[in-house]
């Protein structure tokens, strides 16, 4: 019995997921749209579900969509954007009672699929266009949470190191997109753009909890229909190589330094070496017990956090930490010896053991709620790859230290971006 049992459909224009469960007392559909990351795009589409969300044809107040979700027992709807490897994804999502467990066997779960379809298909226009107050509205917020990358130097750390290592590429994108294309979106020009969503972006719509498959299928089959598309989705590729290291330090007024270091470990999502790749990241910095959390924030006292992530679509290992200003030099010593200690294999049994166990224990409690267990699943989308959960859960179990040690073969160090304060960089 496999732990996440996903059917899926191909429906007209999208694919249908339905994972029929009685793990959580709700259900949830969440609808996805996946299109190539772009400069000329990108800021737009974060503008679009934020817009859509707000109202629309039967609600056209944010008002009297957010009262009907509560007559649907509390019903939860959000947005979202992500990057995933070479593609810019916007999530629709949707939690609902189930009516199995109320004494009013409304059913709730055609109706907020109903609800979902009157928000992503039929929105408030006004002339050839969006609801101009929506979108206004809507700009201003979209200027805020771009410009909160900015002032949030943890995030806009990893934001310049991502931005210097992909110099020209769509990758180098901030996720909510440029704050000087905002003012030029008109309610026309977004319509436009929605339009063109409709009909090329690849659409998956996933249904989790414990429903009936051929009955979610019959109810989606009714409401949602697109025209057929093609894929248009960029293969994901690891970074190319681009000769020697780079160090890039920015000075601002800061008191804390931000050590942001990235490197290429040529593996993707899918791989066969990929489950290796996430041991090697647990143990390297991925948990409270890893060698750069003991190394360089414990023992040398030299960060205030160091850790490390896998952006597993692109092929990168990130390295974030906070520094003192002076200490630049020692701690990106530091960090490198680390990181020569794992490519050696030095690391104990324990260690790898250890890691392992918290890796199945993180992605199982991920799976514990509907959102996580639909992102789990979604990976096989945004990576092309199809592969079951049980494997990654097995392949991690069964990674060898061998294993780990040709992981590190193939890992590059490619970027050291530091964030120093104005007085260091003068002094330095």
């Amino acid at each position: 019995m496999s732990l996440l049992p996903e059917q899926t459909f191909s429906m007209q224009g999208y694919n249908l997921h339905v994972t029929k469960t009685e793990k959580y007392k709700t259900n949830a559909i969440v609808f996805k749209m996946k299109a190539p990351l772009s400069k000329e795009t990108a800021t737009m589409r974060a503008l679009l579900p934020h817009v859509l969300q707000s109202s629309s044809t039967a609600y056209p107040t944010t008002t009297l969509l957010r009262s009907y979700l509560d007559d649907l027992y509390g019903a939860v709807l959000s947005v979202d954007l992500a990057k995933k490897g070479n593609s810019h994804i916007i999530t629709f999502f949707m939690e609902i009672a189930n009516e199995k467990f109320l004494s009013d066997q409304a059913p709730l779960l055609r109706k907020g699929m109903e609800f979902l379809r009157e928000i992503i298909l039929n929105p408030l226009l006004e002339g050839g266009g969006f609801d101009s107050a929506t979108v206004e509205k809507e700009k201003r917020t979209l200027k805020q949470r771009i410009q909160s990358t900015f002032d949030d130097k943890m995030r806009y750390s990893s934001f310049r190191l991502i931005e210097e290592m992909f110099k020209g590429e769509p990758y180098a994108l901030n996720v909510n997109g440029r704050i000087e294309d905002v003012d030029a979106i008109s309610p026309e020009s977004l319509y436009d753009y929605y339009r063109t969503v409709l009909a090329e972006d690849e659409m998956d719509i996933y249904i989790v909890g414990d429903v009936e498959e051929e009955a979610v299928k019959g109810i989606a089959g009714e409401l949602f229909h697109f025209d057929k598309r093609e894929a248009k989705s960029p293969a994901n590729a690891p970074l190319a190589r681009k000769g020697e290291p780079k160090v890039i330090k920015e000075a601002q007024d800061v008191k804390q330094g931000k050590l942001n270091i990235g490197y290429r470990t040529n593996i993707l999502y899918g791989d066969s070496d990929y489950n290796a790749l996430q041991v090697f990241n647990g143990i390297f910095g991925g948990f409270s017990h890893s060698k750069l959390f003991i190394n360089v924030r414990e023992k040398a006292s030299l960060a205030y956090y160091a850790a490390s992530r896998l952006e597993s679509h692109k092929g990168l290992m990130l390295v974030m930490s906070g520094i003192d200003l002076k200490n630049f030099d020692q701690a990106v010593g530091i960090i490198k010896e680390q990181m020569e200690a794992m490519k050696k294999g030095d690391f104990s049994d324990e260690e790898l053991e250890q890691t392992k166990a918290v890796i199945v224990n993180q992605l199982l409690e991920t799976i514990d709620t509907n959102r996580g267990l639909v992102e789990v699943l979604y990976h096989n989308v945004a990576a092309g790859k199809h592969v079951p959960f049980d494997n990654w859960i097995k392949g991690m179990q069964e990674a060898t230290r061998d294993d780990i040690i040709a992981v590190g073969e193939k890992i590059e160090l490619d970027t050291i971006y530091f964030l120093t304060g104005k007085e260091a960089a003068n002094n330095g």
